[in-house]
C-alpha cells in the first residue's frame, strides 16, 4: 500500500504498519465528516489504536444519539467517494499555532504548546479540512473501503477529569469488507458476553445513580459468588500458613505520609477534610492495606524465626477512578481484593515469590480464567524518577532480582516501562475483557524500600538488627473484576460450583410437588443450592427460564419419578440425563463441585 509521509514523500508502507495508517486516515476522514456536519466542532486528539480509531471532540452543548452517527457514516462515505487527495505541508511552529488559531482549534494550539520547541510541525489535508498529524496517511480517500462508526463516550481532555469532557466517536476500519463483517460478528457475539449487560440481565449487580458511578449493588446472586470465591481462596490461603488480618478501611493522612501513598497517590484516593490544612484532622479511605497489615508486623519485636511472615485480607479498598475509565465491575471505586503482605529474609524472596505465583495461577486456573492471561513484567521509568520512591541503584537492585527470579521460574513476560508501584517492580497478570481491553487481574510486587520507612526490622541470626524484603500480592485478584471476567468467559453460564443456583425443580403437576419438597430438601441439608418452581407456568415455560437464567441443572418430576422414585435430570445444555435416583445424582454433583469441574 502506497502512502503518503508529511515530508511529501510517496512510498510503499511496510506491511506491519498498514492497518495503522488506514485507521489513522479514516479518523481523519471521521473529522472532516463532523466538521461537515457540526461547523463549530472542535477537534482534540484522534488516533488509530488495537480496535479502529476514534476522534475526541468538542461539541459544544450537541449530545450525539445513535441516530447522528448513522449520519456521520454516511458522510464519511461521501467523503471516500470524492476521492479527495490527501497532501501534507510544514510549518514553523508560530505559523503552525496561526493557522490552528485561525480555524478555532484551541486544542491544536495548546497541544503545539506541549511539543518540543525543535518539532516538526506537520499538517495533512483533504479538500477544506486540515488536521495537525506526523502522518504517514493513505494518498487519496478513496483508499478507505471498509469502515464503520462503532459508538461514542465520553473523554476528557488530556484525560484529566479537571478538563471539559468532550465526545469520543469511535469506529473500525478494514481493508475489505469482508474483514470489516467479520470483526462486526465477533463484536456482535462480545456484546452478548459483556458483562455489563448479561450481569445486569442475570441478576448479578445493579447500579444506581443516585450512589454513584463505580460503585455497584451486588444482587443476591453476584454476592453469593463473590462470597463462594473469598471462602476458597481464605481457606486455600490458611493451608499456605496465611495470618488472617482485618483492617481498618480508612487512616489519617500521616499514615499514608509515612508510607509515600499520600506524595504519590493523592489524586486517587478519598480525602475526607481538608487535605492542605495540617491543622486540622484528615482521613482518608484506603487505596491498598500495605501500610494498614504493616502495624501488625510491628505490634512487636521480630526475630529472624519468624519469618517469613505472611499477613492475608479481605481487604475493601477505594480509589477515585477516573468517571471515563469506569466500566460495570472492571473498574470500578470501591472493592474487595484478596490482598497479601509477605515480610521475610533476603534469602526466602525466590522461594516465596514463587510460591505466590504458584497460588495464582491455581485460582486463576481452576476458575479457568489462566490460559487466557499473560505476564507483565512491569518496571520503573529511569526518565520520570519523581513518580518514584527510592534511587536508581535500589531500582536496578530490586528488579534485576526480579528479572532473575522470573527467568528461573520460566515465566514469559513482556515488560512495562513506567508501569511499576511507586516502591518497587512488579509482575502483573493481564486479562482482556470480550471487547479487548485488557487490566490487570492478580499482582505481585517486590518491595525493598518501605520496610525501612516503617522501621520493620528484625534481629538475624547474628544478633543485628535488619531491614526484611516485602512481597505485595493478590491470589484473585479484585473479587468484582474477577466476577465480570467470569460471566464474559462463560457467556453467564458460570461452572456449577460456583453458580448461584446449581439445581432447579420443576414439576410437571401439582401431584408432584410433596415429593419436589422433598428432593429440595434432601438437596438443601446436602449443601446444594437448589430452588423449586412451583409456579402454576407450563413445563415448557419453566424450562425456558432455567435455561436464560443458566441453571446448570434442572429436575423434572412427574408421576412416573413418583411411582418409581427417581427423578428426571437435564443440564442446561441440553443433555438429557434420563431418570436416575437422588443419590446417583448426588454422587454426580459430589464429582463436579467437589472437583471444581467446568461444567
Amino acid at each position: 500500500m502506497k502512502v503518503i509521509y508529511n515530508d511529501g514523500r510517496v512510498d510503499v508502507c511496510p506491511p506491519e504498519e498498514e492497518l495503522h495508517v488506514l485507521r489513522h486516515s479514516a479518523a481523519h476522514i471521521l473529522a472532516q465528516a463532523v466538521k461537515r456536519l457540526y461547523p463549530e466542532a472542535i477537534f482534540a486528539y484522534g488516533p488509530a489504536n488495537e480496535k479502529g480509531f476514534y476522534y475526541d471532540v468538542d461539541l459544544g452543548e450537541t449530545k450525539l444519539v445513535e441516530e447522528d452517527l448513522g449520519k456521520i457514516e454516511q458522510e464519511m462515505k461521501k467523503i471516500v467517494k470524492e476521492n479527495l487527495p490527501i497532501k501534507p505541508f510544514v510549518l514553523p511552529r508560530n505559523e503552525a499555532i496561526a493557522l490552528m488559531e485561525s480555524r478555532g482549534e484551541k486544542y491544536k494550539v495548546e497541544h503545539i504548546g506541549d511539543l518540543p520547541e525543535d518539532a516538526v510541525i506537520s499538517f495533512f489535508q483533504q479538500g477544506d479540512y486540515i488536521d495537525m498529524c506526523v502522518g504517514p496517511h493513505i494518498c487519496y480517500t478513496k483508499a478507505l473501503k471498509a469502515f464503520k462508526i462503532i459508538d461514542q463516550s465520553g473523554a476528557y481532555w488530556k484525560n484529566d477529569k479537571n478538563n471539559k469532557m468532550l465526545t469520543r466517536i469511535k469506529g473500525t476500519a478494514f481493508f475489505s469488507q469482508t474483514e470489516l463483517d467479520e470483526h462486526l460478528k465477533a463484536l456482535e457475539e462480545a456484546e452478548k458476553r459483556d458483562h455489563n449487560k448479561l450481569g445486569r440481565e442475570l441478576g448479578y449487580f445493579t447500579t444506581v445513580e443516585e450512589i454513584g458511578q463505580g460503585l455497584p449493588i451486588l444482587l443476591p446472586k453476584g454476592s453469593r459468588v463473590i462470597q463462594l470465591l473469598q471462602r476458597w481462596v481464605e481457606d486455600i490461603e490458611q493451608e499456605h500458613n496465611y495470618l488472617l488480618t482485618k483492617t481498618p478501611l480508612m487512616a489519617k493522612r500521616d499514615l499514608y505520609k509515612i508510607s509515600g501513598h499520600w506524595d504519590h497517590y493523592r489524586d486517587g484516593m478519598f480525602v475526607m477534610g481538608d487535605a492542605d490544612n495540617e491543622e486540622k484532622e484528615c482521613l482518608a479511605l484506603r487505596p491498598m492495606t500495605c501500610p494498614f497489615q504493616y502495624q501488625v508486623y510491628l505490634n512487636q519485636a521480630r526475630s529472624y524465626r519468624d519469618l517469613p511472615m505472611r499477613l492475608g485480607e479481605t481487604s475493601t479498598l477505594f480509589r477515585n477512578e477516573d468517571s471515563g475509565e469506569m466500566h460495570g465491575l472492571i473498574r470500578v471505586r470501591q472493592f474487595t481484593i484478596s490482598e497479601g503482605h509477605l515480610v521475610l529474609r533476603p534469602d526466602q524472596l525466590e522461594a516465596e515469590f514463587e510460591d505466590c505465583l504458584n497460588l495464582c495461577k491455581y485460582f486463576l486456573g481452576t476458575v479457568g480464567l489462566l490460559e487466557d492471561c499473560s505476564f507483565r513484567f512491569s518496571q520503573w521509568d529511569p526518565n520520570n524518577t519523581k513518580k518514584y520512591e527510592g534511587t536508581a541503584e535500589q531500582w536496578e537492585t530490586a528488579q534485576a532480582t526480579m528479572e532473575k527470579i522470573l527467568n528461573n521460574l520460566g515465566v514469559k513476560y513482556e515488560i512495562g516501562i513506567d508501569e511499576a508501584a511507586f516502591y518497587g517492580p512488579k509482575l502483573d497478570i493481564q486479562y482482556k475483557n470480550v471487547f479487548g481491553k485488557e487490566d490487570t487481574i492478580v499482582t505481585i510486587q517486590i518491595d525493598m524500600l518501605l520496610a525501612e520507612k516503617f522501621g520493620m526490622y528484625y534481629i538475624d541470626s547474628d544478633g543485628q538488627k535488619k531491614l526484611p524484603y516485602i512481597i505485595h500480592r493478590t491470589s484473585l485478584g479484585c473479587y468484582e473484576r474477577t466476577l465480570a471476567y467470569l460471566i464474559e468467559k462463560y457467556a453467564g453460564a458460570l461452572p456449577t460450583w460456583m453458580s448461584p443456583e446449581q439445581v432447579r425443580i420443576l414439576t410437571i403437576t401439582d401431584r408432584a410437588l410433596d415429593y419436589a419438597k422433598k428432593i429440595e430438601s434432601e438437596l438443601a441439608k446436602a449443601k446444594y443450592r437448589v430452588t423449586l418452581d412451583d409456579s402454576q407456568n407450563t413445563l415448557k415455560y419453566k424450562i425456558r427460564n432455567a435455561q436464560m437464567e443458566k441453571v446448570p441443572y434442572m429436575i423434572i418430576l412427574g408421576d412416573k419419578d413418583i411411582e418409581n422414585n427417581t427423578i428426571s435430570v437435564r443440564h442446561r445444555s441440553g443433555e438429557d440425563l434420563g431418570a436416575i435416583t437422588l443419590d446417583e445424582f448426588k454422587t454426580l454433583l459430589a464429582d463436579v463441585v467437589g472437583n471444581k469441574l467446568k461444567k
